[in-house]
C-alpha cells in the first residue's frame, strides 16, 4: 500500500458481454479467451504497476452488470455486487462500439454517478471506453463523434481499444493512473531508478 495515502481503487462497469473482464486480464496477464464466461459475481484484483518512475498499488474491482448505480449506503452494502463502489477512486465504463444499448447503459451509469457522488470533494475521474476495436466496420455511430460526446458534454475521459488484441489496454490504464487524481496515490519506489528496463512512459506490471 502507499504509505499514508492506500490502494488506488478502480470499478470496471458495464453491460453484460462488451469485454469488462476480457479488457482486466489483458491488462493483469496478457491472455484473452475465446469462450465467453458472464461475470456472475463481484471479483477483485490487486496488482502493483509502474508508471514514470512511479509505484501505483491499485485495486481493480471487476463488477457483473448491476441494475443501478448505488445511490444508497444501504444499496450499495445490501447487494455484494454494489459494495464499495460509491468510493472508489475512478471508473472505467467500458461498452460495445457495435451494441448501442451497451453505450446507452454506459450513459445512464456516468448519470447515476454524477449524481451519487456530486458532493464529493475530489474530482472522480471516469474513463468510458469503446471496447472491440477488431469489429470497427460493425460500429454503430463513427468514433470522433462519440468521442466529442463524450469528453466535451459528459467531461470524461474516452477511449477505444480491443481487449481480444490487446490494442491500447495498457494506454487506457496509463491515461486513468496520469490523471490529477491518480497521482495523489503514487509514491517513488528506491529500487525503480536502477531498473534498467524501465523507461518514461511505459506500464509496467509488476
Amino acid at each position: 500500500m502507499c504509505p499514508g495515502v492506500g490502494t488506488f481503487t478502480i470499478v470496471v462497469l458495464g453491460s453484460p458481454g462488451v469485454g469488462k473482464t476480457a479488457i482486466i486480464r489483458q491488462f493483469l496477464s496478457n491472455e484473452f479467451s475465446q469462450v465467453y464466461t458472464p461475470t456472475r459475481r463481484r471479483s477483485v484484483h490487486r496488482p502493483s504497476v509502474i508508471l514514470d518512475n512511479s509505484i501505483y498499488h491499485l485495486k481493480i474491482v471487476d463488477v457483473p452488470s448491476i441494475p443501478a448505480f448505488p445511490a444508497t449506503g444501504a444499496q450499495e452494502w445490501s447487494d455484494s455486487r454494489c459494495r464499495g463502489l460509491r468510493h472508489a477512486n475512478a471508473y472505467i465504463l467500458v461498452y460495445d462500439i457495435c451494441c448501442p444499448d451497451s453505450f446507452q447503459s454506459v450513459k445512464t451509469i456516468r448519470q447515476q454517478i454524477g449524481e451519487v457522488r456530486v458532493s464529493s470533494t475530489k474530482q472522480v475521474p471516469i474513463i468510458v471506453v469503446g471496447n472491440k476495436r477488431d469489429l470497427q466496420k460493425q460500429r454503430f455511430t463513427p468514433r470522433r463523434s462519440t468521442s466529442v460526446l463524450v469528453k466535451k458534454m459528459w467531461k470524461c475521459g474516452y477511449i477505444e481499444c480491443s481487449a481480444r488484441y490487446n490494442w491500447h489496454i495498457l494506454l487506457l490504464f496509463k491515461e486513468l493512473l496520469s490523471s490529477g487524481v491518480g497521482r495523489s496515490c503514487k509514491h517513488l519506489h528506491s529500487s525503480i531508478c536502477i531498473q534498467g528496463a524501465l523507461q518514461r512512459n511505459r506500464c509496467n506490471i509488476m
